[in-house]
């Protein structure tokens, strides 16, 4: 067997250490498929239970665990051929061991965060309960984050470098990339306030009396926020921009308020007591108007052609179309009143006095 595999080049096949090596790879294996069906049967159980942390964490252990396993057995099998080679395991073994085992476990947490939310976001689609999404994936990406920052500084501890070293080099390097980029940094923080504090979500409708932005809320970064203006334009706005303007909320509103101002002719002054009662009447018995808010219908001013009477009320429908419906039917119900009183709608006139002479000579007779 030892002639054959010299004749055919194969040397290696003749090594002492090749069996034992072939050992390790066959557990490795053997402990991968185990592995593959314990947490099978794990994630069987997990699914019965409400709880969703244990269907993430079965889910985000798979990929790390195969990792760890094969760099371990890779690790064992390099070990026992430099010892039947009689050479010293170089010093980089075991760093790099170690190092690809802490980033498979920093990976496991970034894949469990993620799956977290997404488990979050599709239960609450399944079931028909709101949840906030913003939230949901702020959590998310600040987990991961977190995960990838100490992950890197547990891999800087053991590869030798002093944490306290490069927090002190961070935070001098902190100070210079804060200058270059407060810009960014201004939109981060931004970014950060609005995950905090929440003024909107995705899906919400904004506008700003102090800049041109109005539309629905696509996304919200770390850096930009993404508005579908109603003309369908996307608007990207750096969060920064948020901390410094004002921002009205329309979708949050309780009511929508019908405010309108109507005229009817200086000729029909006797008939606008009983025509105000009536509209005022009409929208307290009016399904649609929210009378535990404020109503009023009252005459207001002498016009310069007609005399007005103004109606402030609230509709108790939010939606914009059938707000529209409601204020045509208030509108057509008042211009029903003014006519069944005999009065009519003011429209702009003039009326124009010309003065004739007092007297004029009488011809001679």
């Amino acid at each position: 067997m030892n002639d054959l595999a010299q004749r055919l080049g194969l040397d290696f096949l003749a090594a002492s250490w090749l069996p034992q090596v072939l050992a390790v790879i066959a557990g490795v294996i053997a402990l991968n498929v185990g592995a593959y069906y314990l947490l099978h049967q794990i994630e069987k159980l997990s699914a019965r239970t409400s709880a969703i942390w244990d269907d993430a964490l079965v889910r985000a252990t798979r990929k790390p665990l195969t990792l760890i396993l094969w760099v371990l057995g890779a690790m064992f099998a390099s070990r026992i051929i430099y010892e039947h080679l009689g050479t010293p395991v170089p010093d980089w073994i075991r760093p790099t061991r170690d190092t690809v085992v802490i980033a498979a476990l920093a990976w496991l947490l970034w894949r469990l965060f993620g799956n977290v939310s997404h488990s979050i976001l599709l239960r609450s689609a399944e079931t028909g309960r709101p949840v906030d999404r913003t939230t949901v994936e702020a959590m998310s990406k600040l987990g991961r984050i977190t995960a990838v920052v100490l992950g890197g500084l547990v891999i800087l501890q053991n590869l030798g470098f002093s944490i306290s070293g490069v927090l002190a080099f961070g935070g001098i390097g902190g100070i210079a990339v804060g200058f270059a980029a407060k810009d960014m940094l201004a939109n981060f923080f931004g970014g950060l306030t609005i995950y905090m504090d929440r003024p909107f979500v995705v899906g919400e409708w904004i506008r700003s009396p102090d800049k041109a932005i109005e539309g629905t809320v696509e996304y919200i970064g770390w850096r930009h926020t993404r508005v579908r203006a109603f003309n369908k334009n996307p608007i990207y706005v750096p969060n920064a921009l948020f901390t410094t303007i004002v921002v009205e909320n329309p979708t949050r509103m309780t009511n929508r308020r019908i405010k309108e101002t109507i005229g009817i002719r200086y000729a029909d002054l006797d008939k606008m007591a009983p025509i105000v009662a009536d509209v005022k009447a009409m929208l307290q018995a009016h399904p649609e108007i929210d009378t535990g808010a404020t109503l009023i219908v009252n005459f207001n001013q002498f016009g310069p052609s007609s005399l007005d009477f103004f109606i402030y009320t609230f509709t108790r429908t939010v939606d914009w179309v059938h707000y529209h419906e409601v204020k045509q039917d208030v509108l057509l119900k008042v211009a029903g009143i003014i006519r069944a009183h005999g009065a009519e709608i003011a429209f702009p006139t003039q009326t124009l006095h010309i003065e004739t002479a007092a007297s004029e000579e009488s011809p001679a007779v």
